[in-house]
């Protein structure tokens, strides 16, 4: 056996070949297998020739990295990381391809994300309203009774070449018969007919609090939900569709991690939700964690679910679970984003700006007392400085009594945050997680508050300045999409997705500050500062290779990057292209009728077409239960289909290998 067998050393030009005889990555070694005399671990897993940016400042950065249980053991230069490896190291050639640490969404809602992901269509990043409204009636064609068709969020009018929102006239002519829930940010729902007999509403049903059920002159509902400003009619409408059975949310939430992967993103802060229980509604995420199913690395804040008992609800979840409690993978991250709902100041910036409550400040400071002596972090959804400076008023008074004493708690949002309560902020050791809302409603925000508002909501560049801990995230699913980087287009570039700059140079980041709040500012709001956010040694192993150099490619194009291959815990759990064959087969979506099957997620304009082509192909394998799983490819036939293999025709393999992918 050669030396070159021995090492398993994968070629990226050889990459397809391989493929074909189901390599696969060694799995993650202990640090009992050692080589040389000063018995370091042998390396499981050696990336070399990349372009690596490390984000750490003694070393910014390499060509190669040596991985080691789940931890960058070594990063440097070729010559020195293959000098580690071992007769069992398995090694890949990146193509000199950029590397960057794994991204780090600070605030989003993957486990609710999860549960339906499978049953959404997905707008985020359709470039017209004709194709979302193709989309739209495709799918409510395959759609049986008595399902949905459900868009939820992640796009805004604004993006569209038409810059309008589609009207009740067309989603009735789009989808006739089935159900139809159109979810746009915080500010509307748009339903069919089919959808309000679904639902129930009628002439005779109440608007409720903070809601508006739009009527004709008859009194008869037409279809349109407005929040006024509470968006509570919005998510309780939706509230009402079918759920997914246990099964089929497992896969389903299996499927948005590995978008998610897709993206380059290897961990997220889940902000909870209105209508997320705990623990009932953390049962999948829990078990695909048990059963090491995890691809994405989660810290979940408990989000309080009943207006008037939400002290009750933080002490019975403070007798329940402590903050840290998990491991790695998965973990506690103590409270919010809903701390008492009268914070609640929603970002619908077609409406004023919501008066909130008399009682806000002793609600807020039971609550947030009971949570400071029992050392749980915390996080609170604020927009408004208005909003931000009561809640100051209210964490101010419970550090008087009992001291913060460097417990870590988070602003969230902060669009119009004064420098002022950025100075209180920093004073009571908090951190602010910004999100790429405005690159949504950007328009919006000018349309009412004006241009020159705008130029620094949020204020990111003076929040740096003064010092504060700064985290960046999407907000997703239901406003923002969940693509990092179209968050790292909008930091960079100062421009909605609908193209309006809001931002001068003054609040504008380089793109190397910008990823720095995407990956070591994140790892400070789930307490893992040190420990993710660079690749450095001592460090986890999550990293994501690029489609483009992030660092070089015109702006717009950053929108567009995407992930080759998605290492998290040292593990390969994405890849695409060449490292299609080293990321592990996911099973195709369920149910059959799920629009992932047919569209995936976000769409990447320049790339659309071959996404659909790919997802037709998945669905003619494997959409009815297929009984044909081939002994080399498993169900991933789209994968041979696909494939461009050096070596030849892969359907000449099939007969000698085993693969029997063209055998239908």
């Amino acid at each position: 056996m050669t030396d070159l067998t021995r090492r398993r050393v994968v070629q990226a030009g050889a990459a397809g070949a391989l493929a074909a005889l189901s390599l696969r990555p060694a799995s993650a070694q202990t640090a009992a297998q050692t080589t040389g005399e000063d018995r370091r671990p042998m390396p499981d897993l050696i990336l070399r020739n990349g372009r690596i940016a490390t984000l750490n400042p003694q070393a910014p950065a390499a060509t190669a990295v040596a991985i080691s249980d789940g931890m960058f053991q070594a990063v440097g230069d070729d010559r020195e990381i293959m000098a580690l490896a071992g007769p069992e190291t398995e090694v890949i050639d990146l193509g000199g391809r950029t590397v960057i640490p794994g991204l780090n969404d600070s605030h989003t809602h993957l486990i609710r994300g999860g549960l339906n992901y499978n049953m959404e269509l997905r707008w985020d990043g359709v470039p017209s309203l004709a194709d979302a409204l193709r989309m739209l009636k495709e799918q409510a064609q395959r759609t049986p009774a008595p399902q949905w068709v459900r868009v939820v969020g992640g796009f805004t009018e604004h993006q569209f070449a038409e810059k309008r929102l589609p009207t009740l006239a067309e989603i009735n002519a789009a989808a006739p018969d089935t159900p139809v829930f159109i979810l746009h940010l915080y500010d509307r729902a748009l339903l069919n007919r089919a959808a309000l007999r679904a639902v129930g509403y009628t002439k005779d049903t109440p608007n409720p609090p903070g809601g508006v059920i739009e009527r004709d002159a008859a009194g008869e509902p037409t279809g349109l939900l407005v929040a006024k400003p509470n968006a509570l009619i919005l998510y309780a409408t939706l509230a009402k569709g079918p759920k997914l059975p246990p099964e089929y949310a497992l896969n389903s939430t299996r499927h948005y991690m590995r978008e998610l992967n897709r993206l380059g993103i290897t961990s997220v802060i889940d902000a909870g939700g209105g209508f997320q229980n705990y623990p009932d509604d953390y049962a999948i995420i829990e078990q695909l964690h048990r059963e090491g199913q995890l691809t994405v690395r989660i810290a979940y804040n408990l989000f309080t679910q009943n207006k008037g008992r939400e002290l009750e609800d933080f002490q019975r979840w403070t007798g329940m679970v402590k903050p840290g409690q998990g491991d790695g993978m998965y973990r506690h991250n103590g409270a919010g984003e809903m701390l008492v709902f009268s914070a609640a100041d929603f970002e619908d910036f077609k409406e004023p700006r919501p008066d909130l409550a008399a009682s806000l400040e002793d609600e807020l400071y039971a609550v947030a007392r009971h949570l400071v002596e029992n050392r749980w972090p915390f996080r609170i959804h604020g927009t408004y400085d208005e909003s931000i400076t009561r809640f100051l008023d209210a964490f101010e008074r419970v550090d008087r009594e009992v001291p913060f004493d460097g417990l870590h708690w988070i602003i969230d949002h902060a669009e119009t945050v004064s420098p002022r309560s950025i100075e209180r902020i920093r004073a009571l050791g908090g951190g602010i997680a910004i999100q790429h809302r405005m690159a949504y409603q950007g328009e919006d925000f000018v349309a009412r508050y004006g241009a020159r508002a705008a130029e620094a909501t949020p204020p990111v560049a003076r929040m740096l300045e003064m010092g504060v801990p700064v985290g960046a995230g999407t907000d997703a699913t239901r406003v923002a999409s969940y693509n990092p980087w179209v968050a790292l287009y909008w930091l960079t570039s100062g421009k909605t997705v609908g193209g309006q700059r809001l931002y001068t140079d003054a609040n504008r980041l380089d793109r190397t500050t910008a990823l720095r709040l995407w990956t070591e500012g994140s790892a400070w709001f789930s307490t893992e500062d040190g420990r993710k956010g660079r690749i450095q040694a001592g460090q986890y192993a999550d990293l994501a290779v690029l489609s483009a150099d992030y660092f070089s490619v015109a702006e717009d194009a950053i929108k567009d990057i995407t992930a080759v291959m998605t290492v998290v815990d040292g593990k390969v759990v994405h890849g695409a292209g060449e490292f299609r064959r080293r990321a592990p087969d996911l099973p195709p979506p369920m149910p059959d009728w799920s629009p992932v099957l047919r569209y995936g997620g976000y769409q990447h304009a320049a790339t659309a077409p071959a996404q659909r082509a790919a997802t037709d192909l998945h669905a003619r394998a494997c959409a009815d239960g297929c009984a044909h799983g081939c002994g080399v490819h498993g169900h991933a036939h789209q994968g041979a289909w696909l494939a461009a293999v050096p070596a030849g025709d892969l359907k000449s393999f099939w007969g000698a290998l085993g693969c029997s992918c063209f055998a239908f």
